[in-house]
This record gives structure tokens, C-alpha cells and sequence, in this order.
């Protein structure tokens, strides 16, 4: 900035542009509170089904989450500019300041052009005359140095700003330009240090590195231009050569502790990055897609997918480089395994690689493990990735053949078929020199995203759509695997947590599984009435998981046998169970959504349904307690009772339908201060049974507990049935609780008996 440009400046324009956004962000904030409480407040109360449900609801939703961007980023912007125009205006001042003072030791300061001079006034008398004239100019120029540093750093934020998304507004919140401008230096610079050869990085500034990232991860402007400026082949090269002792004898001993720290700090910045719709980072994300199976250098055997793999533990990416990367991954894959023939050996880990990954869990060689958890955090992705082809039918290829006209023909192999079903992992250690399980455990996490539609370890909020069909169709072939061969759980227990999660927020679709109506486009007319009739007693708002009853038994028969997954199912049905109950019992309920006015008929089928569900289940629990139960029979009481830590009494699992139908308020005495709904109480009551039989000596006789959860389940329903009958002031709750009593006893025991039918491999004589 020159000297006449900022002494004569005129601050009107920009003084009324801080205006117009100040008004514009009233407007927004108004456009925001309408979407928010109008919008979308509609959207959540309506009672949606098919296209609408999965499709038009959350179009809604992501449509009202644009207004709020929307002024987050204008505020951004105004601030931005408030805070710029006030600092040049401070820089004029202090110009014009100094300015005078020079004309009071006689000096005369002029613009020429571009720059100015300063000059001594022919009549001073002055012995410090030159002095003056120096200290002056420096002075001056420091302001307009400032002066041009605010204006160019400000025009570099807020262009950043802006291009952060291609479509839409961006969420990124800058209080001020300084923070902004902040971000873009700090990027710059630590970029730079990444760049270095790890020979040359000292422990000084890995420090500066890993707590700059840190502080920055999250932060958009930051994260888009660091990311730009290491360029994706210097990310994989920073990561693998910082593994690499002999490339950082000096700082591998002494920071190799806290290189996990940094793995997680990368991720969470490189996650952020690919979420910005810049130029640059649409460049980055293609070529780190293409680096993918090339090695990182001339003589390494370490390829691109490896490493990156291991900076995608953390945060949530993009979706569409999710895809594309996933894509590139598995036609590695499929040519280092010859189409899945055997283990991918490319990715097997030798005794002289790096340890890419630094969690302990893995040595990080299978690129596949890292790009799970990175699924598990992004839904979407994880669905598509799921549900695309491994090979096709007409790939060259030894899996899954079809009895067609007499003849033996391949079938299509998806990514969760061969996954889940086919592949041969290779061999992983721990820290401890333990077998790995992260490589499964992050399968589960990843298909616990897909089926779900929100990421893993979260419980669904009333933002999370209805499942579709990309979703529903691999909860079906989950199902569908896991009765097929049950030790694809049962060897692998520690996938029970998710699945069990899964099965839990598919509980209307694994109820209608139970009444064995016919979904099919081909029923008689008398079936499809029966369905209709189901389909209105567990209602489903979005696209149903059509599943087998044979398949479900053998399906929670196998969930049950692992404390954590039976918890989740368990504890949902509970809270479902009480849901539903609450729901049909309204007097309300519009006509064409009742299932029957019989209400002994509509009592009797809810709790038919969910003690089958309770009663498979408890069979599992058995079989897995046969024996000394004593250890293994607390630990399903205390999964049981830590759910309570996850699960409050107002939320339970929803029923399908708009939530204005879900938990109304109890009436009468409650449990515990939490249980201010019938399935709040429900849910009470369940967990401080729970919390009592943990402390108390298990039982070790399989009949006896087989009792003890038929008391229970009983208990339970007849509770739910009555208070929800209670707090719709209905004058027969003592009918109603009774004929939950009998439909809970019905079920349960049908549950035990079926199962032993359908699964006697998996069974023992009670």
C-alpha cells in the first residue's frame, strides 16, 4: 500500500459495507430460526414414509443446515471486514500522527508516486537534522508495511474463505481477521517443516508441528492450505520417512512416544482439508488417489495406499475421496490377491517396514484397516463402499457359484460379501505381539456406519434419516451371513458391539420378521392384508430390511452370546417395546395407522414379538454362560447396566414414525428421577435390576436363569402396557396388563422353542 492511497483513504465504502452485512446477517439470523424451528421442526414432527422418509427429510434437513451455514459465514465475513477496516483506519491515524510530529522538527513528508520522500524544511536550524529525517521515514514505512499486511492478509482470508465449498456456505467461524490471517501463516509454516528430510527435523520443531496441528485440525482455512501446500505426495513422504528409525536417529529415540499423537493430529487436519471444494484440494484428493499403488520413492516397498491408510484413522472425509480412493484401494486388492484367490501379500508386513500405524493396534502394512475406520466415521461412504462390486459375475473369480438350469454359475461378489465373508487378512500383531483384531473390529465399525447412517460408537439423534435401501440391502445380507455361519461372529466376539447396535435400530424390521407374514409382491390377498395389518403394528418410516424369520433367530441366537451385543439389542427392545405400546394405546393415533381396536389383540402381538425377541436372545446368553457361569453371567448384567451410561430414559429406540408419537409423559409414580416417559421407565427399572444382579452372585444353573428372564421380560411388558395405558387414561389398564403378561410369556417361550428348532447346532437342551 502506498503513501497517498492510505493517508487520503476513504473508509465511506467500506464503512457501509460492514453495514449492508450487519443487516444481512439480521436477515439470515430470521431465514435461520424460520428453517430451524419452521423447516425443519416440521420435518422432524411429520410422519414420513417411503421416498419422503429417506429422501425428502433429509433433504430438509441439510437444506435448513444451509442457512445456518449460511450466517455462520457471513458473520465470518463481516467480522473479517469490521476488523479490517478498523486496523487501517488505526494505520491512517498513526500515519497522519506521525506526520504532524515530523512537521514539528521541521520536516516535510512527500508522496511521489508509488513511494515518498521525507525531507528537512531548507529553514531548520536543527543539528539532528538527518537523524530526524530517518527515524521519520522508518516510521512511515513500518505503518504502511502494516498497513499492506492487513490489507493483503485480509483479501487472502476472505477469498480462503469463500472458496472453501464449491456449493453452499461454509461453517468455518473467524472472530476477527487476525485469526484468519493466523491460520493461513501458521499453515505456511508448518507445512514447510513437513517438508524438511526427516533427517533434518529436530525435535524442537517436530514439537512445533504436532502442536500446530493440534490447535489447528479443525480448522478449515488452516487445514485446506496446509494440506495444499505439503501437496499429497509430500504427505505420504513426511509420514513414511518419519517412521523410518534410520531416517531420524535423533528424533525417533527421543519423540517416538508421542508419534501416535501426531498420527491422530495429521488425520484430523488431512480429514478437514478434504472437505474444502478448493481447486488445489480437488487436485490433492486425485492425486493422493492416484499415488495410492505407487511406491512412496524409487526404492521403497512401501506404496501410497499404506501410508495414507494410517492418516485416516481420525475425523470425518469427504465422501466423494472416500469413494474414489476405496475404488483405487480394492483394484489393488483384487491384483495383489489374484480377485480374492488368497492373501493380499502386498500389504503383509515385513521385518524391516516401518510401523506406518502408532497406536499399538497394528503395524499399519494393511492399508484396509485404516480405510475402515475412516468408513466408520463417514456413513454415506461407508454404504456405497459396501454395496459396490468386489468382481462381477463375469470377472475371473472362485466365489459363490448358482445352481442355474442344472449348472453351476458365478455370482457378483460385493465389498461387504468379500470382507466380511471371503477375505484372507493378512496377518497382523499387535504392540504386545498379540494377534491383531483391529482389522475385523473396524469391519464392524465400518458396517455399523453403512447400515446405520450415522457414525459408530453414536447413538441416532432426530437429525438421523430413516434407513434406505442401500442400507436396509446390507443389514438383509448381515443378517443372512451371519445365520449361514454364526463364527463369523462368535470367533470374533468383539464385533458384537456393533452389530448388536445395528440389530437395535432395526428392531421394527426384525419384529415384522418375527410374525412370519408374507412381504412378497406375490402373496395371496389374504396375506397381504395380514401384512398391511403387521406393517401397521412396527411401523417403518423409511425403506424396510425384508429378513427371513429363520435367519433372525439364528441372527440374535448368535448377538446373544456376547454380553455387549445382547446389551444393545436387549436394552433397545425394552425401550422399543414400551415405545410401541405408548404409541398403539393412544387414543389419538389416527384411524389409519391402528392396527386393531382389539386391544387385548394389540397388547398380546407387541409383547408376543418382543418377548421372542428377549427369549432368542437369553438363549444365546445361555449358551454362552453354560458351564461355571459365575464370571460370565455378570458381565451381561453389567453390559446391561452400562448402557445406562448411553441411553437416557427420554430417548429409547424409535418406532418408525414422527416422534410427536413417541413417549408420552408416565403417569402416576416413576422410577428414578430420569424416567419421565413409559419406555424412560421401562429402561429405569431395567437397569437397576441390573446394576443389583451384577453385585450378586450369578446364578449357574441354565434353567434357572432361563426362568429368571422370563419373570423379567414379563415383568417388563406387563409395566410398559400398564403405564402406557395409565397415561393415556384408559379405564382397562388392568386388562390391558394382563394380556401383556399372557402375550410376553407366549413369546418368550415361542422365541426359546423356535430357535431350538431352526439353529439345534447352536443350541443346548434347557
Amino acid at each position: 500500500m502506498d503513501f497517498e492511497a492510505l493517508h487520503s483513504a476513504n473508509f465511506k465504502m467500506l464503512d457501509d459495507t460492514v453495514t449492508d452485512w450487519t443487516s444481512m446477517l439480521t436477515k439470515l439470523k430470521e431465514l435461520e430460526k424460520d428453517a430451524r424451528e419452521g423447516l425443519r421442526g416440521k420435518a422432524l414432527k411429520a410422519n414420513w414414509s417411503g421416498y419422503n422418509a429417506t429422501v425428502s427429510r433429509e433433504f430438509i434437513g441439510k437444506t435448513s443446515g444451509e442457512f445456518a451455514d449460511a450466517h455462520t459465514q457471513a458473520t465470518s465475513i463481516r467480522d473479517i471486514m469490521t476488523d479490517t477496516r478498523d486496523e487501517l483506519k488505526t494505520q491512517q491515524r498513526l500515519l497522519k500522527e506521525a506526520v504532524e510530529r515530523g512537521r514539528g522538527k521541521h520536516l516535510t513528508v512527500t508522496a511521489k508516486g508509488d513511494a515518498f520522500t521525507v525531507e528537512e524544511n531548507p529553514d531548520s536550524k536543527s543539528s539532528t537534522g538527518q537523524k530526524d529525517v530517518n527515524e521519520l521515514r522508518n516510521e512511515l514505512q513500518g505503518i504502511l508495511d502494516k498497513a499492506t499486511e492487513i490489507d493483503s492478509t485480509a483479501a487472502t482470508s476472505l477469498k480462503a474463505l469463500v472458496d472453501l465449498t464449491d456449493l453452499g456456505f461454509s461453517d468455518a467461524v473467524y472472530k476477527d481477521r487476525d485469526s484468519a490471517a493466523a491460520a493461513v501463516k501458521e499453515a505456511e509454516e508448518l507445512a514447510a517443516l513437513a517438508k524438511k528430510d526427516p533427517e533434518d527435523l529436530t525435535v524442537k520443531e517436530f514439537d512445533r508441528l504436532n502442536a500446530g496441528l493440534q490447535k489447528y485440525s479443525g480448522d478449515q482455512i488452516f487445514a485446506e492450505h496446509f494440506a495444499e501446500k505439503l501437496t499429497a505426495k509430500g504427505t505420504l513422504e513426511f509420514w513414511a520417512g518419519i517412521n523410518d528409525p534410520a531416517k531420524n536417529r535423533d528424533l525417533f529415540p527421543e519423540r517416538r512416544e508421542q508419534f501416535d499423537d501426531l498420527q491422530k493430529n495429521l488425520s484430523l487436519t488431512l480429514a478437514t482439508a478434504t472437505q474444502a471444494d478448493t481447486p488445489d484440494m480437488s487436485k490433492w484428493k486425485y492425486e493422493m488417489t492416484d499415488l495410492g499403488s505407487q511406491p512412496v520413492h524409487k526404492n521403497s516397498t512401501t506404496q501410497g495406499f499404506q501410508v495414507m491408510s494410517n492418516l485416516m484413522r481420525w475425523g470425518n472425509f469427504e465422501d466423494r475421496f472416500l469413494n474414489d480412493y476405496g475404488t483405487e484401494l480394492m483394484k489393488t486388492e483384487k491384483a495383489a490377491s489374484s480377485n480374492g484367490r488368497h492373501t493380499p501379500t502386498l500389504w503383509m508386513h515385513m521385518g524391516m517396514d516401518p510401523n506406518l500405524n502408532r497406536t499399538g493396534t497394528d503395524s499399519g502394512s494393511d492399508p484396509m484397516i485404516g480405510f475402515l475406520k475412516a468408513l466408520s466415521n463417514s456413513p454415506d461412504a461407508a454404504t456405497d463402499f459396501f454395496n459396490s462390486d468386489f468382481v462381477t459375475k463375469d470377472e475371473d473369480h472362485d466365489f459363490k457359484t448358482k445352481d442355474k438350469d442344472g449348472k453351476e454359475v458365478k455370482d457378483e461378489l460385493s465389498n461387504f460379501d468379500y470382507l466380511f465373508e471371503e477375505r484372507d487378512w493378512p496377518p497382523e500383531m499387535d504392540s504386545e505381539l498379540e494377534d491383531s483384531i483391529e482389522g475385523r473390529n473396524n469391519l464392524a465399525l465400518a458396517l455399523e456406519a453403512a447400515t446405520t447412517g450415522h457414525p459408530a460408537g453414536e447413538l441416532p439423534t432426530v437429525d438421523t434419516p430413516p434407513h434406505n435401501a442401500e442400507q436396509t440391502k446390507l443389514m438383509e445380507g448381515l443378517v443372512q451371513s451371519i445365520s449361514e455361519d454364526n463364527t463369523r461372529l462368535t470367533d470374533r466376539g468383539y464385533m458384537s458391539d456393533s452389530i448388536g447396535q445395528i440389530a437395535s435400530e432395526y428392531l421394527p424390521d426384525i419384529n415384522r420378521a418375527t410374525t412370519d407374514t408374507n412381504p412378497s409382491d406375490d402373496a395371496t390377498p389374504t396375506e397381504k392384508e395380514a401384512r398391511a395389518r403387521i406393517e401397521k403394528l412396527f411401523p417403518v418410516a423409511g425403506s424396510e430390511a425384508v429378513m427371513d424369520h429363520r435367519d433372525v433367530s439364528r441372527f440374535l441366537l448368535t448377538i446373544g452370546q456376547d454380553p455387549e451385543g445382547y446389551a444393545a439389542v436387549e436394552v433397545s427392545q425394552k425401550a422399543y417395546m414400551a415405545n410401541l405400546m405408548d404409541h398403539h394405546l393412544n387414543p389419538d393415533l389416527p384411524a389409519d395407522q391402528r392396527y386393531s381396536e382389539n386391544k387385548q389383540l394389540l397388547v398380546g402381538e407387541i409383547a408376543h414379538a418382543s418377548g421372542e425377541v428377549s427369549g432368542t436372545l437369553n438363549v444365546g446368553r445361555q449358551e454362552a454362560v453354560a458351564g461355571p457361569a459365575d464370571e460370565a453371567d455378570k458381565k451381561y448384567e453389567q453390559s446391561v447396566a452400562q448402557w445406562k451410561n448411553g441411553v437416557s430414559g427420554g430417548i429409547g429406540t424409535g418406532i418408525g414414525v414422527g416422534v410427536s408419537f413417541i413417549a408420552s409423559p408416565v403417569v402416576g409414580a416413576a422410577v428414578g428421577g430420569g424416567a419421565s416417559t413409559v419406555s424412560g421407565m421401562i429402561l429405569e427399572e431395567l437397569f437397576q435390576d441390573a446394576e443389583g444382579k451384577a453385585k450378586d452372585e450369578a446364578g449357574g444353573k441354565m434353567g434357572e436363569d432361563w426362568e429368571n428372564g422370563l419373570d423379567s421380560n414379563i415383568k417388563y411388558t406387563q409395566t410398559a402396557a400398564a403405564e402406557a395405558a395409565k397415561a393415556h387414561h384408559l379405564p382397562d389398564s388392568g386388562d390391558i396388563a394382563e394380556w401383556a403378561r399372557t402375550g410376553a410369556r407366549d413369546g418368550y417361550q415361542h422365541g426359546g422353542d423356535f430357535s431350538g428348532r431352526v439353529a439345534p447346532e447352536l443350541t443346548t437342551d434347557i
